[in-house]
């Protein structure tokens, strides 16, 4: 089944260029397109899409109060932001609104389609650079006195790697050759030892312990 996706930028052309990039991958289908927030609640109502892609910057109130409407509208829609704002207060708000992601445009393809799969899981995706800005204010040292790498096995360092990079467990298991049940054995075995849940406080430890 493929994943239906709604495009939301008041660009034309880049949406055309979206919807072009985006038309080849055989598993993605683009099933609207909207250049403001009204166009892109009505449309999103209309046909009930995966994932919208949102830009943050349009003419009126602006991405972030789309992705509410939408998200209160069609509650089953992933909004995947993607935007050129590097700015981790606006990251924060995009989040708190509903959004399931927050990519920027200068990624790459691979990492935008990387970012479509890890939404449509129910997974929280982040943009490196993104996920970095989160790490400016660090946790207090009570908070961040979790077991050092050593204490994990090698298998789980390659889990925990690939997860706060942003991978599925689908796609972890491909890029590991394992199954996607050991794959989730031992991301459980990975938040009982760090005592972690989101994909946040894991990218966090990740990147404290130089693993990414």
């Amino acid at each position: 089944m493929s994943v239906r996706i709604l495009i939301v930028d008041d660009h034309g052309v880049l949406r055309a260029g979206l919807i072009a990039l985006l038309s080849v991958e055989g598993e993605l289908e683009v099933v609207g397109e909207a250049g403001d927030e009204d166009s892109a609640v009505s449309m999103a109502v209309a046909t009930h899409p995966d994932v919208v892609l949102m830009d943050l910057s349009m003419p009126t109130t602006g991405g972030i109060e789309a992705t509410r409407r939408i998200k209160q509208l069609v509650p089953e829609a992933r909004v995947l932001i993607l935007t050129v704002h590097e700015d981790k207060s606006l990251m924060q708000e995009a989040i708190h609104s509903g959004a399931m992601g927050y990519i920027l445009k200068r990624a790459v393809k691979s990492e935008l389609i990387n970012a479509i799969h890890v939404v449509m899981h129910d997974q929280l995706y982040l943009h490196p650079a993104m996920a970095r800005l989160l790490l400016e204010n660090p946790a207090p040292q009570s908070e961040i006195t979790k077991p050092t790498p050593e204490l994990l096995t090698s298998r789980e360092i390659d889990v925990l790697r690939l997860i706060a990079q942003g991978y599925t467990n689908n796609r972890a298991a491909e890029i590991l050759n394992i199954s996607v049940r050991t794959v989730e054995y031992h991301r459980s075995n990975l938040t009982d030892k760090l005592h972690l849940r989101s994909r946040v406080d894991l990218i966090r430890y990740a990147e404290e312990k130089g693993l990414i």
